[in-house]
């Protein structure tokens, strides 16, 4: 996955951003379980900084069991990082900073996708997620 890291940063450095803005590494093989995706995570950093590209790219990440480190292993909030598969999500430092500048107190959109999911808590979570048929 590093090496695959390596070569997506190196693509998307090279892409127009009108073209390219963003990119999704995911490997639903690898990395399935979160110690090891956490440990993972740095030496993914690692390689953007070793790049050369960390005033470039900054990395989001997600998995199917994405924890904070102060919550625990099902509280509501881990949501907001999980995914289907363990992904690397690849931004562009300048798009981060034309989001913040548009929404100057970014911190407040985290804070409320967290309430969100507070207030739906795991069974409206899961009432999310039924199809028109499942749900009646």
């Amino acid at each position: 996955m590093l090496a695959d890291l390596s070569v997506e940063l190196r693509a998307l450095q090279a892409a127009d951003p009108q073209e390219c803005e963003t990119t999704l590494l995911i490997h639903p093989y690898v990395l399935t379980e979160f110690i090891e995706y956490s440990h993972f995570l740095r030496a993914a950093e690692a390689t953007v900084a070793k790049l050369g590209l960390d005033a470039e790219f900054q990395i989001a990440s997600f998995h199917p069991h994405y924890q904070f480190a102060d919550a625990g292993p099902e509280d509501i909030e881990n949501y907001t990082n999980r995914s289907p598969y363990p992904t690397l999500h690849l931004l562009r430092e300048a798009s981060i900073a034309r989001a913040v500048a548009a929404f100057p107190d970014a911190a407040a959109i985290y804070e409320q996708n967290i309430e969100t999911l507070r207030r739906l808590g795991h069974t409206g979570w899961q009432r999310l997620w039924l199809t028109d048929e499942e749900a009646g």
